[in-house]
């Protein structure tokens, strides 16, 4: 396996961090409109700005407004497994501070890890099955069940994290198969599609402008964060860029701290950095099993 030179494995890890930060700045403004719009409204114009955005990136890129796609049953599913995962997180945002979401959402990789051997039949290693699942218990320790912290909408982000988990061992085999430009493109426009069949029934005047500049932003990072990730990838291995996602979670502490003055707790806290950890140790075992 080829090694990357020291500076494009730099520019794949600060294009990483880069995304991270894209991605929190999404999951606050998501926050922020989820208090004050329908779901299917406020998802379908987060939607139609991130698909407007990435078909302008793939008629430069590509030069065709519409790309071909040899896989698009696999392509509507992809669509509909990000927009489940959207709106159980959109859910989800509702009832939990921003960096404990956050800290659930990076556990993802972790339960990747554990579709992979069960369904698609990966061999996994005695060690990663531990990382594996200290990384769920980890997601336990933040949510506390029985502790009513968060009662019945305790099984959004459990749901979210199920969504999410098919959402990527798909993306990882349709990496393998389609331009990744080809795949935003579609997924993008087939989840505004599918938004499409409930924003009618629920759409309402928009109160504010401030309303609008957060659909727009929810949009744009959006966009920003996936076509950042994209260039990570084609600068750096997998490997090399994964550790540098876990900073996502400082990225939603900060947020959370500054625009809705939440602050993790103690318990919270030992949960995010067992993710954290575990995720970082996962990188190192897949760059040592690589060797």
């Amino acid at each position: 396996m080829a090694v990357p030179e020291p500076p494009r494995a730099l520019t794949g890890i600060a294009l990483s961090i880069a995304a991270c930060a894209c991605f929190a700045i999404l999951d606050a403004s998501t926050k922020y409109v989820a208090a004050a719009l329908p779901l299917f409204m406020a998802l379908w114009l987060r939607y139609l700005f991130q698909s407007l955005l990435t078909t302008a990136y793939v008629r430069r890129s590509l030069g065709t407004w519409l790309p071909r796609t040899a896989h698009l049953r696999y392509q509507w599913l992809r669509a509909v497994l990000f927009a489940a995962t959207s709106l159980f997180g959109y859910f989800s945002l509702r009832f939990m501070p921003l960096a404990e979401f956050t800290a659930i959402v990076a556990a993802i990789p972790l339960c990747v890890t554990l579709a992979a051997a069960l369904w698609l039949r990966h061999p996994v290693s005695r060690a990663r099955w531990t990382l594996v699942l200290t990384g769920l218990a980890s997601v336990l320790i933040i949510l506390r069940p029985g502790s009513g912290m968060f009662g019945w909408a305790l099984l959004l982000p459990l749901a979210m994290l199920a969504m999410g988990t098919g959402y990527q061992v798909l993306s990882s085999l349709m990496a393998r198969r389609e331009d990744p430009a080809t795949t935003q493109f579609y997924t993008g426009w087939l989840g505004t599609l599918l938004m499409s069949l409930g924003a009618p029934l629920v759409w309402t005047a928009v109160p504010s402008v401030w309303l609008w500049l957060g659909t727009f932003v929810m949009g744009l990072s959006s966009a920003c964060g996936h076509f950042l990730l994209l260039r990570a990838y084609s600068h750096a291995q997998p490997a090399t860029i994964t550790p540098f996602l876990y900073s996502q979670i400082g990225f939603a502490v900060i947020a959370g701290w500054l625009f809705y003055g939440q602050v993790p707790d103690g318990w919270s806290r030992v949960g995010m950095l067992l993710i954290a950890l575990s995720g970082a140790a996962s990188a190192w075992l897949t760059v040592r099993e690589s060797r």
